[in-house]
């Protein structure tokens, strides 16, 4: 029979299948199986297939298909005992004990002499028995942690030990399943309304236990608790019960979303209900929180701190912005009822300091994600009618609410807060608020006005109209909350020049004497945080000014304060610190003017940037010195760690230029990694801007290269460094940072398997591989140096084991290179593939004509490194075959080796002895014979 008509005969593909299955090749008998499944009309033939298909699955391992396939053999024949045999070994490797011993139980009553089946019903037996042993253990206990914490009377160790064991148990999925099904659920909804916080919380934590990562027990919890009991339990006035209760809720958001994980899904999931009408439950009770008296100022921050996360699309290349639409128009007025509270007034919800800054961000994130102007239009619309419908009542708090509103967009989604503050009369409503005797107005009205002055246009007018107001208020005002931000005003309009030296709003001395005033209010504890933290924003703008950067970083109180700032609870000031540490570092991108431009500018009388002479590389390093020395890294490592809306995308980036800046001196590397700036970097390197990631990864770079990596990134830390590395490799990077990631790689495929591993499952290889062309001599040394560590590995060995490609012939030629970086890599390359693979050793000769040279040039060569890997090269050549072995004895090899050979000074003993060998295997081949201590070429002399 011929092989097309081979295929075309279910019998003969079974017979085929048959024989690969004794051979063991499950997956080709799999093969067969099913093509003869698909060709076959008769039921009998089909089930025998299903049967012998169902016997590879269970070889694979595949238990669920093992399953069916038995199943279906069944089906046709329920008297074939094989197939009912491999149903029940199926069902017990899937945990269905109950069905397996079923089918067990059948199959020995039908041969009941057959040692196997006999063998399977006592394990199923014992295991039932385990099992149910187990469970009935697991419930009494369920039964008894619930009485217990239910039991007011009981002693308070009793009831938290209790309470520790339930959310222990509810980690792993049988206790899950176990709590679930002893209805835990409503025993947990009164533990809700406990009265003791520690009751609340181990309750809160046993539904996050219950809920991770499965998707029907969520949509199950949400339904029985309602989403009304755990808004309120969040909204409550305990700040660890409310963070405990966001933590809660935003398991289920992703449990809702993500799906069930695989192993845990059930057999019917097909049809489960979609969670969409639970996430809109959900988002809808958040909204209905914002405005809401009842829930307090933690609470309303969890709330808007899930819509920040929750809401917006986690990329731009998901074209669905559905769910900020729908927010937008069932919750944007709630958000701004928010945005537009002012604390001192009587009217409005509690707040907390960070509830305005988390707003603006919220507002940011809503109106970034759309992506039409007929969607921004709208969002616009939605805003400027809040603002209007505020500004237009008669009495000054809707006035105020108004202008607190624009304050926020501001902060926000700036373009929205412009236009909200070019509304007919609201400017002038700021100014002259500004001069009200009531601090609260006032308070508001400077802080409308400072983050008004944030565009150009708009500091220029403020710079003419608000400049003596703000002096004013300074200088004349008896409250220090007034005078603080009036400071901060002037500050931000006296830094409107940046960095450029000779771009100044203010007389000489004068920033310095703010930055001074702002020093002194940061070291003022009496202050409240609030004025404090406006001292940070003052510093922000001023120490663009190289002179108060350097005033700064001698003050240790002051640092110190700023410091302590960003450990604390008010998170609105993390920007403002990092900021000023960017200022303070130089870490902000400067673009150096081309010389021709500059000289053309000069003779038409432009303005040509100014660079402060403290602002050189010198005074930089040692104010980076002593911000070390103060602990900036402990307080950039708090400042990473915080949960909050305030720790924006730009903030993350603000923080990763710092981090750069600190490890750019090799010596000060090893405190940052002391201090916890490695462990901190690795999320800033996923959750940051592009630019931010870049710069995280570029210091991770750099830690990588000089410290042991294995220190630095202890345990499975390390292996998350290895994205952010790839991640440079990119031509939108500059060479510095492309090398530098390679430098990086290359210590890290040095360490082990599994981390060589990583590298190339993150598809790394092909990347490194395309800079071993690049022109720039380190780069193509540094990108050959990394493959000479990953070809350790079996996967890239076979790379090159592969033909119709040149990467062997590349390694030869590097070898043969000048650049003596480049040729130790690539000779060590060739060194390690021969040694590992021998079969490339003939291939070698067809690479190039000039391959002999290249491999002379490494024996004769004076750096011991290239005599080292060239000797090995031969050697593994000779080793390979006879007919290599021949070409090299008849060429200088032979005398070159004969003198490596012999020793002496200049020549390591591990290059004498490989040379040795190689002159041995030439002997053992009978190349050559030895004659008075000298080898000599057989047939060469009479």
């Amino acid at each position: 029979m011929s092989v097309s008509e081979q295929e075309k005969d279910p019998a003969a593909l079974k017979e085929e299948g048959n024989t690969l299955f004794k051979v063991g090749d499950m997956p080709g008998a799999v093969c067969c199986y099913t093509k003869a499944l698909k060709l076959s009309d008769s039921q009998t033939e089909r089930a025998v297939l299903h049967r012998n298909r169902s016997a590879c699955y269970l070889k694979l391992e595949d238990y669920s298909k093992a399953e069916t396939d038995a199943s279906k053999a069944l089906d046709t024949d329920p008297g074939d005992v094989k197939a009912r045999f491999r149903r029940a070994q199926a069902f017990q490797k899937l945990g269905r004990l109950d069905q397996a011993f079923l089918d067990a139980q059948r199959c020995a009553q039908m041969d009941p002499k057959n040692k196997a089946f006999q063998d399977l019903l006592r394990q199923l037996g014992a295991q039932i028995q385990q099992k149910s042993a187990q469970l009935n253990s697991t419930d009494a206990r369920v039964q008894q942690m619930f009485s217990l914490l239910l039991d007011t009377s009981a002693k308070d160790i009793d009831r938290q030990k209790a309470a520790q064991n339930l959310v222990v148990l509810s980690r792993e999925a049988a206790g899950a399943e176990q709590i679930f099904r002893n209805d835990g659920v409503k025993l947990i909804h009164k533990l809700l309304q406990s009265k003791q916080e520690d009751i609340v919380l181990s309750a809160l934590r046993t539904l996050v236990g219950l809920c991770t990562g499965h998707q029907s027990r969520t949509m199950a919890i949400v339904n029985e608790l309602g989403m009304e009991q755990l808004c309120a339990v969040m909204g409550s006035g305990a700040s660890t019960v409310s963070l405990a209760a966001c933590h809660l809720l935003q398991v289920m958001f992703e449990a809702l979303t993500q799906g069930m994980k695989k192993e845990i899904r059930v057999k019917d999931e097909a049809i489960l209900p979609e969670p969409s009408k639970e996430l809109r439950s959900m988002l809808r009770h958040l909204l209905e929180m914002m405005p809401d008296a009842n829930v307090s100022g933690p609470g309303r921050d969890s709330a808007i701190n899930l819509l920040v996360k929750q809401v917006p699309r986690k990329s731009l290349k998901n074209p669905d912005n559905s769910v900020t639409i729908w927010v937008i128009d069932q919750g944007l007025k709630k958000i701004l009822e928010v945005a537009g509270t002012v604390p001192e007034l009587s009217e409005g919800p509690p707040l907390t300091d960070n509830s305005h800054m988390s707003c603006s961000v919220l507002l940011s994130k809503l109106y970034d994600d759309l992506k039409s102007d007929k969607e921004r239009e709208n969002f616009n619309k939605l805003c400027e009618e809040y603002v209007q419908q505020h500004f237009s009542r008669q009495g000054l708090d809707a006035k105020l609410r108004a202008i607190q509103t624009v304050s926020v967009l501001l902060q926000g989604p700036s373009d929205v807060g412009n236009r909200t503050l070019e509304m007919s009369g609201m400017m002038d409503a700021v100014i002259s608020l500004c001069a009200s005797e009531d601090v609260t107005h006032q308070q508001v009205a400077v802080e409308a006005l400072i983050h008004a002055a944030g565009k150009a246009k708009r500091a220029s007018f403020i710079t003419a109209n608000g400049v003596a107001l703000l002096k004013d208020l300074y200088k004349k005002s008896e409250n220090d909350r007034i005078r603080v931000r009036a400071l901060v005003g002037l500050c931000k309009l006296g830094s409107a020049g940046g960095t450029d030296f000779s771009m100044k709003q203010f007389a000489e001395g004068s920033t310095l004497k703010l930055a001074k005033q702002c020093r002194k209010w940061l070291c003022n504890e009496s202050l409240p945080p609030t004025s404090r933290r406006w001292s940070v924003e003052g510093l922000a703008y001023l120490t663009f000014d190289a002179d108060v950067k350097e005033d700064f970083v001698e003050d240790k109180n002051a640092l110190q304060a700023m410091f302590e700032l960003a450990k604390s609870e008010d998170k609105t000031v993390l920007f403002a610190v990092g900021s000023t540490l960017v200022n303070c570092t130089n870490s902000y991108e400067v673009e150096k003017p081309d010389p021709q431009m500059l000289e053309l500018a000069k003779y038409a009388k432009q303005h040509v940037p100014e660079e402060h002479p403290k602002d050189t590389s010198s005074y930089v390093e040692k104010r980076l010195g002593k911000l070390l020395e103060a602990g900036v890294v402990s307080a950039l490592v708090c400042m990473v760690k915080q949960e909050s809306p305030a720790l924006t995308e730009a903030c993350r980036e603000c923080i990763a230029r710092v981090f750069l800046a600190l490890v750019e001196r090799q010596e000060d590397r090893g405190t940052v990694v002391a201090q916890g700036g490695g462990k901190a970097l690795i999320p800033l390197a996923s959750d940051n801007t592009d630019l931010g990631k870049i710069k995280s990864a570029q210091a991770l770079a750099k830690i990588t290269i000089t410290s042991n990596p294995e220190i630095a990134f202890p345990g499975e830390r390390i292996y998350e460094v290895v994205r952010p590395l790839i991640s440079l490799l990119s031509l939108e990077c500059s060479l510095l940072q492309n090398f530098e990631s390679l430098m990086a790689l290359t210590n890290l495929a040095g360490i082990s398997d599994r981390l060589r591993q990583k590298i190339i499952k993150e598809k790394a290889v092909p990347k490194i591989e395309g800079y071993m062309f690049e022109e720039h001599n380190l780069v193509r040394a540094s990108a050959t140096e990394c493959m000479c560590n990953l070809v350790l590995s079996t996967e890239v060995q076979k790379l090159y084991l592969a033909t119709g490609n040149d990467r062997l012939k590349l390694l030869v030629l590097f070898s043969g290179e000048e650049d003596e970086r480049l040729r130790k890599a690539a000779a060590g390359t060739l060194a390690m593939l021969t040694t590992e693979q021998p079969e490339l050793c003939p291939r070698i000769p067809d690479t190039t004509t000039q391959w002999l040279e290249i491999f002379q040039a490494l024996l004769l060569s004076d750096i011991s490194d290239l005599r080292h890997r060239g000797v090995v090269i031969i050697h593994n050549m000779m080793q390979a075959e006879k007919s290599l072995a021949d070409t090299l004895m008849e060429s200088e090899v032979l005398e070159i080796l004969s003198v490596l050979a012999k020793g002496g000074e200049g020549i390591p003993v591990p290059v004498s002895r490989i040379a040795q060998n190689c002159l041995d295997k030439a002997m053992e081949y009978g190349i050559i014979r030895n004659r008075e201590g000298k080898a000599k070429v057989e047939g060469t002399e009479p």
